[in-house]
Parts: structure tokens; C-alpha cells; sequence
């Protein structure tokens, strides 16, 4: 597979880079998007808030980032659409051979406790509007498996009473090994025992974006390899009541952190592992235009990563804020827009995590109804 170490994409046309003046058009734009924000409820920002042209990212059913790479990430275009409200129909789908769009529509408890659902390649799992949940399971990648969409799910719930740390449990919401081209958009992950999403053993080309992490211990962790082979885009998350990997990455050729929101930390008192970023063994992260709320410790390297951080706000933070080395330039692989780091707790808080939009992507074709998913 091929790696980026001396590719260089052409770059966009121009655009204010972060803290520098308005670009062209930068004023129809403000007004555009400021009124847009109106609308949707989000209050009045002053210019130097209001979101990008790109906006609303929140709505693109194309993946972004470096999961838009190297062929791109479509899931289960093209393949039939299947409407799932069962752990036997979601198991089936999800480990078929062939390209399939599966619709998990309402509550699927998964049996036993913490029981893995096995996602092949060339799927999307995507939730039915803000119904679609996965309680006490896990959506597990084997190696080999590529071209996975999963958006708009609520994962949930496998955490085991008086288990804080689970270092006996293997309970995650969604893991993946040496797995590649997966987009990870708009979910809800709550209350999971182990991590609540775990991208390991040199698992590349990812991008996960606008979801919310809440109310957990170990939360999201990159690595579990002495490779450096990991490209990763962390966009437009919430992490609330988290306590550690928020996120961790550990060897990451390239990890891509912008515009995230963290707040409410979990067992704040704990004065080594409670935190934020943390770039680790020979990890390059660049972090853009976040923000930091109460956050203790809320960017931090390694003497041997590199850790390059701008345009972030960080308000009533303690402990660690580490910058060394030169990282790398994102848009020498992807164009992308920064929404100002003042703006992102109100597009983040309103919207990540599940929609009750439906994504033009599963719109477009018929569905199997609940019936025909079992005898089918």
C-alpha cells in the first residue's frame, strides 16, 4: 500500500489560513453561514466564529480526511439496502461477502454480554434516524477488512459494574485491526467497558468524525503496533466525561486532530491519567482550531513524537500543553476548511452524534422491511 511520505496533492485554491485575515469572499460567506447558524438554532456568532463555505459538513454522506485517499471509502455503495432490527439480521449482513447498506432501525441488545458483531468489507452500518442503537456489543474489523462506513449508531452500554479499568474485559464499541478505508462519522459512544473505539495494528487510511464520546474511562485509542503506518483524520468530536485516550495515538505516521471539542473530564483528580492528546512513541499529530473546556492535561508528546499545535482555545486548563517537532502539513494530502476554534462548541455540541436526518446515501434505494430481513 502506498504511503505518503513523498506525495504531495495539489492544494486548494487560496483561503485564510488560521488567525490570519479574511480571504476572498470572506465576507459573503460570514453573512451566508452566520445565518445559517441562526436557523439552526445555534444563536448569533460574531464574524470571527462563524463557520466555513464547507459547512454543513455535518450532512455529506462523501468521506473526508485521509479516509478519502488512496480509492476513498464507500462502504456498501452500490450493494442492496437492508433495513435490520435484529442482532441475527445485523451478524448476517455485516459478515456478507458481497456490498451492503444495512439500516439498523430501533434498540439490537446484543447476546451474550459484550458479543462481537463480525463487519466484512465493503459495508455501511448506518442507524435510522436517532433510533438506531447497538447495546452491550461490539462492531469488530478483522485484519484484511476495508471499505467500512459506520455513522449514526448509538454504542452503548457494555461497561461491568465496579470494572473501572476492565483491564479483565475486551468490551469495545467498535475495534478494528490492520483494517483500512473506514469512516467512523456521527455516532454516540457511551458507557463501554474497554475502549470505545479502538483503530489498531496498523490500521490506515481512517477518518473519524463528528461523533460524541461520553462517560467513560479508556475512550479512543490508535496503535497497539511498533509500525508507523497509522494516517488518521479526527474531526468535529465530542469528548464529555471522558477520562483518558481522548485520543491516544501511539506510532501514527500522520494523526490529524481539528476542530474537536472536550470538555467535563472524568476523574479529574487523577494527575497522570486523566488527559486529552496525547502523541505517543513516534506518533506526528498536528491539532487545529480545538477546544480545550476544564481539561486537565490537554495536549501532551512523548520526547519521541512530534506534536504541532495551532489555533486551539483552552479555557481553565491545568497540567501539560506540549509543542516540539514539525509534524506535517495536512494539506499536503487533503484539502480541507477550519471552522474557528471559537465557533466549535456550538457546532460540535449541536452536531455530532447521531442525526435525524436521512443521509442521501440510504435515501436514494428501497429497504428490506423488518419481516423480509429475517426470511430473506
Amino acid at each position: 500500500m502506498t504511503h505518503f511520505r513523498s506525495k504531495r496533492l495539489p492544494r486548494p485554491g487560496p483561503e485564510p489560513e488560521s488567525g490570519s485575515g479574511p480571504g476572498p469572499g470572506a465576507g459573503r460567506v460570514l453573512v451566508t453561514v452566520a445565518a445559517l447558524v441562526a436557523v439552526l438554532g445555534l444563536g448569533t456568532l460574531a464574524p470571527a466564529e462563524a463557520a466555513s463555505d464547507r459547512y454543513p459538513a455535518w450532512a455529506a454522506d462523501t468521506a473526508h480526511g485521509f479516509a478519502s485517499l488512496e480509492g476513498g471509502t464507500t462502504g456498501g455503495a452500490g450493494g442492496q439496502v437492508v433495513t435490520v432490527t435484529t442482532q441475527a439480521g445485523l451478524e448476517r449482513y455485516a459478515a456478507a461477502a458481497e456490498p451492503y447498506v444495512i439500516r439498523v432501525a430501533g434498540t439490537i441488545t446484543a447476546e451474550p454480554f459484550g458479543a462481537n458483531i463480525a463487519v466484512a468489507s465493503d459495508k455501511t452500518i448506518i442507524g435510522v434516524g436517532t433510533t438506531g442503537e447497538l447495546v452491550q456489543g461490539e462492531l469488530h474489523l478483522a485484519p484484511g477488512t476495508h471499505n467500512v462506513i459506520i455513522r449514526n449508531l448509538t454504542i452503548r452500554d457494555s461497561s461491568v459494574e465496579g470494572d473501572w479499568d476492565c483491564k479483565d474485559t475486551d468490551f469495545d464499541g467498535i475495534q478494528m485491526d490492520t483494517a483500512h478505508h473506514v469512516w467512523i462519522d456521527h455516532n454516540r459512544f457511551s458507557r463501554i467497558c474497554d475502549g470505545q473505539l479502538d483503530i489498531r495494528k496498523d490500521s490506515e487510511y481512517v477518518t473519524v468524525s463528528f461523533n460524541r464520546f461520553e462517560d467513560n474511562n479508556k475512550t479512543f485509542g490508535i496503535g497497539w503496533t511498533p509500525n508507523v503506518k497509522t494516517q488518521i483524520t479526527v474531526d468535529h468530536n465530542w469528548f464529555r466525561g471522558t477520562k483518558q485516550r481522548n485520543p491516544s495515538a501511539d506510532n501514527c505516521a500522520f494523526a490529524h486532530l481539528y476542530n474537536n471539542y472536550m470538555t467535563a473530564q472524568a476523574d479529574p483528580g487523577d494527575p497522570v491519567w486523566t488527559y486529552g492528546n496525547w502523541s505517543r512513541g513516534a506518533t506526528r499529530m498536528v491539532i487545529e482550531n480545538s477546544y480545550y473546556d476544564g481539561v486537565q492535561h490537554p495536549y501532551q508528546a512523548d520526547a519521541t513524537a512530534e506534536l504541532v499545535q495551532r489555533g486551539s482555545i483552552l479555557r481553565n486548563t491545568t497540567g501539560r500543553h506540549e509543542e516540539w517537532g514539525a509534524a506535517f502539513e495536512p494539506r499536503d494530502f487533503y484539502a480541507y476548511r477550519l471552522d474557528p476554534a471559537a465557533a466549535v462548541p456550538g457546532l460540535v455540541s449541536r452536531f455530532s452524534g447521531p442525526q435525524p436526518l436521512r443521509f442521501t446515501a440510504t435515501a436514494t434505494q428501497p429497504s428490506l422491511d423488518p419481516e423480509e430481513e429475517s426470511r430473506s
